[in-house]
């Protein structure tokens, strides 16, 4: 009776967390954004170097660089366009261009904070995204949410019912010196006694979209 009370928690409490998997990584989400409404002019990885602004000969920023230098208030004014040439009174070159489009009517609040956090990883993460993060996000619900949490924090709900500490993928500082060849061996081979391996169930390709995801994570 013990045991089949236990299972019945367990399924419980399954179904409500998959109906909580709902919200994507707010990196993942500007991402998306950035695909459908900046890589033309700004590139594929933000070098300014779109295909739209060669034909247009116009320069965007190269985003890989000037974003380290803004703060998120600065980059909510350029991304709306509602910022203009003045911020507190001092002129601010550099900041917005006529051939800078104005995205404040385009995008939600959220939107915008998400486009943000995407800008932040391509300005700072030290890793190429080497597989599709769409399909590696679809597989991290399926897989990998139990343990490691929704959006990576290692808060999964197998840590109610478990003795474990899965690893946390949004903490940057311990994600940042591992390399994705590493992190494609650790999903392939499993680790310790908790963390199973998955290269019986996962492709090479589908393990490398799912390490692409991981590192949107920790933006």
């Amino acid at each position: 009776m013990k045991i089949v009370f236990a299972l019945a928690t367990l399924l419980s409490i399954l179904a409500s967390a998959s109906a909580s998997l709902a919200s994507p990584a707010p990196a993942y989400e500007g991402r998306r954004l950035f695909v459908s409404y900046c890589q033309l002019c700004h590139g594929p990885t933000g070098k300014g170097d779109g295909a739209l602004a060669q034909k247009m000969e116009i320069t965007p920023a190269d985003l890989t660089t000037t974003v380290r230098s803004r703060s998120d208030t600065i980059l909510r004014k350029i991304i709306t366009g509602e910022g203009g040439p003045t911020i507190s009174g001092r002129v601010r070159h550099n900041m917005l261009s006529d051939a800078m489009p104005g995205w404040g009517e385009v995008f939600t609040g959220p939107q915008i904070e998400a486009l943000i956090a995407y800008l932040r990883f391509l300005s700072t993460s030290n890793h190429d995204l080497m597989g599709n993060p769409d399909v590696g996000y679809k597989l991290y619900q399926q897989y990998c949410t139990v343990c490691h949490g929704e959006f990576g924090e290692g808060d999964g709900i197998m840590t109610k019912l478990m003795d474990i500490e899965p690893a946390d993928h949004s903490n940057v500082i311990a994600m940042d010196p591992i390399t994705n060849d590493e992190l494609v061996t650790t999903i392939q081979q499993g680790r310790g006694h908790y963390m199973p391996a998955w290269d019986t169930i996962l492709t090479r390709e589908e393990i490398e979209a799912l390490v692409s995801y991981i590192r949107l994570l920790s933006n």
